[in-house]
């Protein structure tokens, strides 16, 4: 690994850190023209998470050192997937981007944000996190077998730089049925994952419906910044995943700076298309009933699992 290799590595998760929440405030424009109302600018998300790092903490008494090692935890996983996870460029850390690893981290934020929800020591943290417990059941089955099939189709193993090359590399023969019916599971998954419409609303504050919002409840200051910004970390990881897997043309291979830029230039059009599909879907449908969110996922599934299928049939 040469010492520019690992400078566009570190570049990229940085700016994949970087961009977490414009890409967020560009989401909720996106949302609000949709919906025929102004909206906030696209740059409020930073304002937020600088009023919340510059605030101090409260906690409760009944909270351990565990409640405020948390969010710790949460921003280092989420930092780790950022370096591992290819935006731009791929090739670096290959070995160490494992999809299956991948969403094992993924897991590991899910058990610490949901442990974090019942050592606040409040019933909608508890419920919240029972409510999530629930999702996760049939969410990483889902997400784990649609990168599978996507491994498979690639032959290129389990690490995302090489499933991305291999299947630039088959050019319009990658444009199955397989492709399609894996990247519509995995974008329901990442809906449900990210705590997003029709699974939660991101927005809400009534604490009997919400999912993800129950469960940092008894945050503040700088662990709700905290908290609040691998959220959204991890909804642009997840989207840079889409865009690098299922979508993987125009990522760079070469150091070149000509192929880094236009590499750049066509990542970022991806993300905004992603955000453009995320906004729509959440305009277009409505946050469903707690009970029947498992159907929702079922039909993930399912789709996972019609992909694996027709990957072999055809």
């Amino acid at each position: 690994m040469t010492p520019m290799e690992i400078i566009v590595e570190l570049g990229q998760a940085l700016l994949l850190i970087i961009i977490s929440p414009l890409m967020y405030g560009i989401v909720s424009k996106f949302k609000a023209l949709m919906q025929r109302r102004v909206g906030s600018s696209i740059f409020q998300p930073y304002r937020d998470l600088r009023k919340l790092f510059s605030r101090n903490e409260v906690t409760s008494r009944d909270c351990s050192w565990l409640f405020r090692g948390i969010p710790y935890v949460c921003m280092a996983s989420m930092i780790i997937l950022a370096l591992v996870v290819p935006f731009f460029f791929t090739g670096v850390l290959a070995p160490f981007g494992d999809l299956i690893t991948v969403v094992y981290i993924f897991t590991l934020y899910r058990f610490s944000m949901v442990l974090g929800g019942l050592e606040g020591g409040s019933t909608f943290g508890g419920m919240g996190s029972s409510r999530e417990m629930m999702m996760s059941v049939l969410i990483e089955p889902a997400l784990l077998l649609s990168i599978a099939t996507i491994a498979v189709m690639s032959g290129a193993g389990t690490d995302m730089d090489s499933i991305s090359e291999a299947i630039v590399k088959m050019g319009v023969a990658a444009l199955s049925p397989a492709l399609v019916l894996a990247a519509a599971s995995f974008l329901i998954t990442l809906l449900a994952e990210n705590a997003r419409i029709p699974f939660d609303n991101p927005t809400t504050h009534l604490e009997l419906t919400m999912v993800h919002e129950a469960m940092i409840l008894e945050y503040s200051g700088r662990g709700l910044a905290m908290m609040e910004l691998s959220s959204m970390m991890r909804l642009t990881i997840f989207m840079a995943m889409m865009g690098s897997l299922f979508l993987p043309w125009g990522i760079a291979y070469d150091l070149e700076p000509a192929s880094l830029l236009l590499s750049l230039a066509i990542s970022l059009v991806k993300m905004l298309f992603m955000a453009f599909v995320l906004a729509l879907a959440e305009s277009i449908l409505c946050k469903t009933r707690l009970f029947k969110t498992p159907n929702l996922l079922t039909v993930s599934f399912m789709l996972s699992l019609l992909a694996m299928i027709s990957l072999y049939i055809l």
